[in-house]
């Protein structure tokens, strides 16, 4: 790799790469179980406190499954309302963003069979993009604006694990369990969102996907 790519591919590496759970990562976990907990025995209070953990994370998960942005807050409401009625139904058995997820993934999938995604391009895979070049685009934020331009031309499932992945630090089972479906054929959606995400991201950025 030359001088000049560095500074370009550590700011896409700090932007894509997955995040290990470190110890913030798992006290927080322990914070939303006693959370849900006092949710299961009817706290307001502490599902306030849980859905205002949730609800940016949730919105930024079915943006990238909704192409209609009318139902982002609605599949949102109805996830966070499973999880105040079934909140005593969580046995601790996955992490509880897992069983979250999970069930935004099928509010998701339900939305999406009433109104199906506008139809897309079908030039997609042939047509060279006319976006700017990466090292246009070096700063974080018109990397991420880059790499959502591209998702948008993914499938909702191809979208969903690469989402999970880049955007939530999640590891295939974990997204296996959300989407339901198995491990391979997570790593699957995966092999072909990457190659469609190269075509559309031209440029080293693309080595780094």
């Amino acid at each position: 790799m030359q001088e000049s790519e560095r500074p370009m591919a550590a700011a896409v590496v700090q932007l894509i790469r997955p995040r290990t759970p470190d110890e913030a990562q798992r006290a927080a976990q322990s914070d939303e179980c006693e959370l849900i907990a006092q949710v299961a025995d009817g706290d307001l209070q502490a599902f306030e406190k849980l859905y205002r953990v949730y609800q940016p994370r949730l919105t930024r998960f079915l943006r990238a499954l909704l192409k209609r942005p009318e139902l982002i807050e609605e599949v949102l409401d109805d996830t966070m309302m499973v999880v105040w009625q079934s909140a005593g139904n969580f046995r601790g058995a996955s992490k509880l963003s897992t069983w979250v997820f999970t069930i935004a993934h099928r509010k998701a999938q339900k939305a999406r069979a009433r109104w199906p995604d506008p139809i897309g391009d079908p030039e997609f895979d042939t047509r060279v993009s006319e976006d700017p070049l990466p090292d246009q685009e070096l700063h974080c934020g018109g990397l991420r604006t880059a790499l959502m331009r591209a998702m948008d031309q993914l499938s909702a499932d191809h979208r969903a694990v690469v989402d999970l992945t880049y955007f939530h630090g999640l590891g295939y089972r974990e997204i296996a369990e959300i989407v339901d479906c198995p491990v391979d054929t997570v790593k699957t959606r995966m092999f072909h969102a990457r190659r469609r995400l190269k075509q559309a991201m031209p440029g080293s950025i693309s080595d780094w996907l």
